[in-house]
């Protein structure tokens, strides 16, 4: 977007970086995957290209199923979206503040133009906050809107804003999906976690600089490795302050 509400702007590039960033990509010699290429090659069922590299996009804002989608298909980018349920159908609830949204019957579209469509839960929840009823709540429901939207399974979640912890994953899996991705700030590996995949977060002041860095493996850790003492610190605060306040927004 070129005019982002406030909330989101940290997060968001205008259409001429985007591109710049999708040139990068193309420049670089690397291949984009979906997210099940990546799921088939963890579980040892499928090579990947020598060097992939898969883009995801969170939430579903009105720009996903347009611009772009567009640029994307321009340049033949397959790409992963995960949609957060209830910000995109009528009448339904989430936790994201005011912006404008896509709509659900606009995720066949997506599809059409070289997109697989993840989960990203009904609220965007911190879902490590959650009663286990809750969080059950946030996996299935949000995976059975998409199903019957589409015709067809949908195998990969996002965690909103990465949180996740032991039991989310283990229910994410006990609910169906393949795989699951965090952020982690970090490259991921063959290494990785299927239920705690890494991913670079691209944020506003990010340059084409530092795309091209994490493009050729610089500038940001390689993942798996263990939760650090302040991740866990501030897990456990913000559990207290769900019991307290209640489910709150994960951003």
């Amino acid at each position: 977007m070129d005019d982002p509400p406030s909330w989101i702007a940290e997060f968001t590039v205008t259409p001429k970086e985007f591109a710049a960033h999708l040139d990068a990509i193309a420049d670089s010699g690397l291949t984009p995957v979906t997210i099940s290429a990546l799921a088939d090659h963890l579980a040892g069922l499928a090579p990947l290209p020598a060097r992939p590299v898969l883009l995801t996009f969170d939430d579903g804002f009105a720009d996903l199923p347009g611009p772009t989608a567009e640029t994307l298909a321009e340049r033949a980018m397959p790409a992963t979206a995960y949609l957060t349920t209830g910000a995109i159908t009528p009448g339904g609830r989430s936790l994201l503040p005011p912006a404008p949204m896509m709509t659900l019957d606009r995720a066949a579209d997506l599809e059409s133009a070289g997109m697989e469509i993840g989960s990203h839960t009904v609220t965007h929840a911190q879902l490590d906050t959650l009663s286990t009823r809750d969080l059950a709540h946030e996996l299935r429901d949000s995976k059975a809107v998409l199903e019957d939207a589409l015709g067809h399974p949908v195998r990969h979640l996002a965690y909103p804003h990465g949180y996740n912890s032991g039991k989310v994953r283990s229910l994410s899996a006990r609910a169906g999906y393949e795989t699951a991705t965090a952020v982690r700030h970090a490259l991921s590996s063959d290494r990785d976690e299927r239920y705690r995949i890494a991913r670079l977060i691209v944020r506003q002041s990010h340059t084409v600089a530092d795309v091209r860095a994490w493009l050729a493996g610089r500038g940001a850790r390689i993942a798996p490795y263990r939760d650090g003492p302040k991740t866990v610190a501030w897990r456990w605060y913000r559990r207290g302050r769900a019991l307290v306040r209640g489910p709150e927004f994960a951003g």
